[in-house]
């Protein structure tokens, strides 16, 4: 039983190492659901998929977006993007859009997350890149295309020095982009008020941010600790001090009563005795 059992998992390992090593194509890692395994690529955008990419985000997306926004994606008008395609269609559309990302750079000073930014004023040439859509084709889902493209823009972003960040926002009810964002290691800073407006009703948006080249919240974890403690510090130093000061004034009122009482004290005795004989508010 063992041996069978021993021969059997060595047959399949072996099967997954030459999978690897490109030598062997039967191990198929894909969604169940597809008849095929697919060869999925990826490069730019261009305007062979203008039609496809429209429909992609018709099928997809509740807002509609303008003709100006495809035509700026597919000629690369201040926009950068990544197509997904499938290779391995055999119908004559081997390099139909099944998947895309689009993305914008902006400059860090004018965009909406600068107070969440530790970047410094004094370069104004500072950017981030932010992701205006993202969407998979239903079929090719569970595939990790849609991980795939967000990496290539984390790519893209820290390969630009000026560039501090990638962001971008998801509506409030998208349950799974949310969970692969923060998979993604994208950090959820800001829930935003009826950010959105769909067919007459407002939607709360999440704004979620991927620092990259040094860039960073204007207070880290360690910062807010220790400013926490510098400022409890300060506190007690400033409660203290106005003790002190009450104390001192109480000493000098006492000591003035002291002298009009004609206490006998003599003359001779140092400033530090006289402090001490009268810090209980008696003189004696």
């Amino acid at each position: 039983m063992w041996h069978k059992w021993k021969e059997k998992f060595m047959c399949k390992f072996s099967k997954y190492i030459k999978y690897l090593q490109g030598i062997d194509h039967t191990v198929s890692m894909v969604n169940p659901n597809l008849p095929r395994r697919p060869t999925i690529c990826y490069r730019p955008i261009q305007p062979a998929d203008l039609e496809i990419l429209e429909q992609i985000h018709t099928d997809l997306f509740p807002i509609r977006y303008e003709s100006e926004f495809f035509q700026n994606v597919v000629n690369g008008h201040d926009i950068v993007s990544w197509a997904a395609v499938d290779r391995s269609r055999s119908n004559g559309q081997s390099d139909e859009l099944i998947g895309f990302v689009t993305a914008r750079i902006v400059l860090a000073r004018e965009s909406e997350i600068g107070d969440l930014l530790n970047y410094d004023p004094s370069k104004p040439d500072q950017t981030l890149v932010y992701i205006l859509t993202l969407g998979v084709v239903e079929s090719f889902r569970n595939l990790g295309i849609a991980s795939a493209l967000i990496r290539e823009v984390i790519k893209y972003a820290s390969s630009i020095p000026t560039c501090r960040a990638v962001y971008l926002h998801v509506i409030s009810y998208n349950n799974p982009a949310i969970l692969l964002y923060k998979k993604m290691s994208f950090k959820c800073v800001r829930r935003l008020q009826d950010f959105y407006l769909i067919n007459g009703q407002h939607y709360d948006s999440y704004l979620f941010v991927y620092y990259v080249n040094g860039g960073r919240s204007p207070c880290s974890p360690l910062e807010l600790v220790t400013a926490t403690l510098n400022h409890m510090r300060n506190g007690l130093k400033s409660v203290f001090g106005r003790l002190r000061k009450n104390e001192d004034r109480k000493l000098v009122s006492k000591w003035s009563k002291c002298k009009e009482s004609h206490c006998l004290i003599s003359t001779t005795q140092s400033r530090k005795t006289i402090t001490a004989e009268c810090t209980g508010y008696e003189c004696v």
